[in-house]
């Protein structure tokens, strides 16, 4: 059965040694109904489907944008329960995107969004840890040509723009190509010019249907007055003692999982070494492992005295934070000690840095809560993606 690469019935496959796109046959499906185009409360609200959704970062910028997620595909199961407890039971897809298109229908919706995962484009990945996996974001342009949204968003690091998938992304919206009905465009940008506190740069690309309005970039709305650290703190306690998450459990996809917990219920801190106090107590005010004496520094410290000033250093109030990544709870991975506190953040202010409130429910181990926290988009980049799409679907 020959297909052309834009004809309906057929699925992406790709020949990346070769640069080739091939399609594989596939059962066809009527073709979707188009979604309402309007904002607001109601049946009628903007919809999207979420891919690689994780805790609900993007999701939960979105509604709060007006916008209302049909379904969420995730394969980390405690991730993919903190969805679920917080955009309603039923919405979660909790396996791989590959089982998802394989075994279940895609809604229509309005938009598509999603961020593939990253770690084979991060440059922190020196051992390209996981590059296997950064063909998953074929299984995203899947899903977009069947689903036909009028708009698309997905995020990744800033390296992926010069990746070889970003090349092929674009190869493919081409005319004779099978994404020829979208056009996209593609920046970094960074979070804390749209209200996040937080210095994260994210690769952001806008796809846009060639029938419907053309997105626009959102507005920068805190270049000139940034939100620091102190005010994603404002109001927790400094002092914390409490080390254990909370006693409980809830079940999930026929698991059971340690939850659910607001986020307010996770300001727990470590068991820290004696060495660890002491190194925590020797740095200063927005300083790092340099200010550290040779007796408490490691020997790796000692024979490197160049090289990141993050490492070992604390935050400081009146600034945005570093990037809040899945291990900020290891003062060793980055600037994650607290400005004045002796102990590295905990898994409550890193969630509100990322934007998250206090209400919002989290189910899983402390480690897993914490790679959900660190995957995370920011919740203000997240809205004013948004708002974006909010804005679009009013030119039309």
């Amino acid at each position: 059965m020959a297909l052309n690469e834009g004809g309906a019935g057929a699925a992406l496959s790709d020949h990346s040694d070769t640069g080739t796109l091939h399609l594989r046959a596939r059962t066809t499906h009527p073709p979707p109904v188009e979604p309402m185009i309007s904002a607001g409360e109601g049946p009628g609200r903007l919809t999207s489907i979420d891919l690689f959704a994780g805790a609900g970062g993007l999701t939960e910028g979105l509604a709060r944008a007006g916008i209302r997620t049909v379904r969420a595909v995730e394969s980390d199961l405690s991730a993919a329960a903190t969805f679920e407890a917080n955009h309603g039971v039923g919405t979660t897809y909790a396996g791989s995107i590959e089982d998802w298109l394989e075994g279940d229908d895609v809604p229509s919706a309005d938009l598509v969004v999603g961020g593939p995962p990253c770690q084979g484009f991060s440059q922190l990945n020196r051992n390209r840890v996981g590059t296997e996996r950064n063909s998953l974001w074929k299984h995203y342009a899947e899903t977009i040509r069947r689903a036909r949204p009028r708009w698309f968003v997905m995020e990744n690091v800033a390296t992926f723009l010069r990746s070889p998938e970003f090349e092929r992304l674009q190869r493919w919206t081409r005319p004779d190509g099978p994404l020829a009905d979208w056009s996209v465009e593609a920046h970094v940008l960074l979070a804390s010019d749209f209200g996040a506190a937080q210095n994260r740069r994210r690769a952001v690309v806008l796809g846009s249907r060639r029938d419907a309005p053309r997105l626009r970039w959102p507005e920068a709305t805190h270049v000139t007055r940034r939100r620091t650290v102190r005010d994603a703190l404002d109001g927790i306690r400094p002092s914390v003692i409490e080390v254990d998450l909370p006693e409980g459990t809830t079940s999930f996809a026929g698991k059971r999982f340690p939850g659910t917990f607001r986020t307010d219920q996770l300001h727990l801190t470590r068991r820290y070494e004696d060495l660890s106090l002491r190194r925590f107590r020797a740095i200063p005010a927005g300083g790092n492992r340099f200010d550290l004496p040779d007796e408490l520094k490691t020997p790796c410290w000692r024979a490197h005295t160049s090289g990141s000033g993050d490492v070992m250093g604390r935050l400081m109030w009146e600034r945005p934070s570093v990037t809040i990544r899945t291990e900020f709870f290891k003062p060793e991975k980055g600037r994650y000690i607290h400005p004045t506190e002796h102990r590295a953040i905990t898994h409550h202010e890193a969630a509100r840095i990322q934007g998250f409130p206090d209400s919002y429910l989290w189910v899983g181990s402390k480690t897993e809560i914490a790679r959900q926290i660190g995957n995370a988009v920011p919740v203000e980049l997240a809205q004013a993606l948004g708002s974006a799409i909010t804005d679009a679907a009013g030119r039309s």
